[in-house]
């Protein structure tokens, strides 16, 4: 979500006539979008702002901005806390990134967070320009009416906000004639996604999926209490939709889950997995793990523990809890200890490590479906570009092959797995005769 802001951002400034910068040396005007949703993010963003005022005393007309989730949870204290910060603007004032910019290099310190109309919030998203390229991703929605217990989404992204699937089309289809092959449709919970005449989101991947040109189409990220059986269904029945999901479970205790207000039990995402894995055998399931949220004792985790070992997740996003300002789960009591928390997270990556280990060794000899991204910087044996790719279980594949086939969906037979990635060889015999985008550097 944030690298898509990113992108917003950086098209309404190019349309205003700015020019990106390779590096921070040669800019102006740095901006620095951010992240709140664990404390480790938000202390990256103070050390960075910190640096960058450093090297604002050698350049004086050097504009610093933060945007983002901190801009928005922060405003103000933000600019008390750092002389030399110019600008802070929050999740929902992108589309007014020009304008606030033009203040700030006219002399102004401008904090400007909080909500807006929701036609002002979907106005954000125009205009849009992206050079060609193979994968992209394609906002549907924003927002989050949830509220997890350990959540600060919903407090600085507000409420759910969804885009009408003409504009979303029409992006898409813009975005094929661009070069990319590849979209994943985002939103904080894409499951809920409904537009005004009712169109739920399995109806919104038949209709981009049916857009030519679109090779492969992925989504991130889904609630379990919101997966249907027709959003189940449409694993089996759209050709080109990646066999993959993201699907965090967060813990796996029912205690703990009803403390964070999952609302769903781990026997109800049990069943789900195993629905999935009945339309769809060779789907790969990924999920996240709160581990240490207050009040989980031994028990509690030995539940997460047994999830683990039932739902068998091709990979995982786990962290140790924590607490976010304005949350329900800040003043939870029974805080885990540190020493405990991290000690349980250890224990869980190193399975969840074995498991996909002994997932993508089954791979070994097996042809899978590779769309070319683009060039790996790893050395390749003989007079060939190396080239990295991902399956439609999103499998990372490094292998040997020419610069033609990046944007192809090609046939790629796996000869060796690693935990994080493959490596393979192309099928020559088989490759696909799908056009690659108009234009690939490297």
């Amino acid at each position: 979500m944030n690298e898509r802001d990113s992108e917003r951002v950086a098209a309404w400034l190019t349309r205003e006539g700015h020019v990106p910068s390779a590096d921070e040396s040669g800019a102006d005007l740095i901006i620095i979008n951010t992240c709140s949703i664990r404390k480790k993010a938000e202390d990256k963003v103070y050390s960075l702002v910190g640096r960058l005022e450093k090297e604002k005393q050698k350049r004086p007309r050097l504009i610093l901005a933060v945007a983002g989730c901190v801009a928005e949870q922060e405003g103000e204290n933000l600019l008390r806390r750092f002389p030399g910060l110019n600008l802070v603007f929050g999740t929902h004032q992108v589309g007014r990134v020009a304008g606030l910019v033009a203040k700030a290099q006219a002399g102004e310190r401008i904090s400007l967070v909080g909500p807006l109309p929701d036609a002002d919030r979907l106005a954000g998203y125009l205009p849009f320009h992206r050079a060609p390229g193979v994968s992209t991703f394609v906002t549907i929605m924003e927002g989050c009416d949830n509220w997890c217990s350990y959540c600060v989404v919903p407090a600085l992204r507000g409420r759910e906000l969804c885009r009408p699937p003409e504009e979303i089309s029409g992006e898409i289809r813009s975005l094929v004639e661009a070069g990319y092959r590849e979209v994943t449709l985002i939103g904080q919970n894409v499951n809920s996604y409904r537009s005004g005449n009712g169109l739920s989101f399995p109806g919104l991947l038949k209709l981009a999926a049916g857009i030519p040109g679109v090779s492969r189409l992925r989504f991130a990220t889904s609630h379990p209490k919101d997966l249907s059986p027709e959003l189940i269904r449409a694993f089996a029945e759209i050709p080109n939709l990646a066999r993959h999901i993201h699907l965090p479970a967060q813990s796996g205790s029912n205690r703990v889950l009803a403390a964070m207000n999952r609302r769903y039990t781990r026997e109800d995402y049990l069943d789900k997995v195993e629905r999935l894995r009945a339309a769809c055998p060779d789907i790969a399931i990924t999920t996240d793990m709160i581990i240490g949220f207050p009040g989980e004792d031994e028990p509690d985790f030995r539940q997460t523990m047994d999830l683990l070992e039932k739902a068998r997740f091709d990979g995982s996003f786990s962290f140790v809890f924590s607490p976010r300002p304005g949350t329900r789960a800040a003043d939870l009591p029974g805080p885990v200890e540190n020493a405990d928390g991290k000690r349980r997270l250890k224990i869980f990556q190193d399975r969840q490590d074995e498991i996909t280990e002994e997932i993508n060794r089954a791979l070994v000899g097996r042809v899978h479906e590779v769309l070319i991204e683009g060039i790996n910087p790893r050395p390749c044996a003989g007079k060939c570009a190396s080239l990295s790719g991902r399956t439609s279980g999103n499998k990372i594949v490094h292998l040997p092959g020419s610069l033609d086939l990046i944007g192809k969906i090609t046939p790629v037979r796996i000869t060796e797995a690693a935990i994080h990635s493959l490596r393979g060889t192309i099928e020559d015999n088989l490759v696909s005769p799908e056009p690659g985008p108009k234009e690939a550097k490297c």
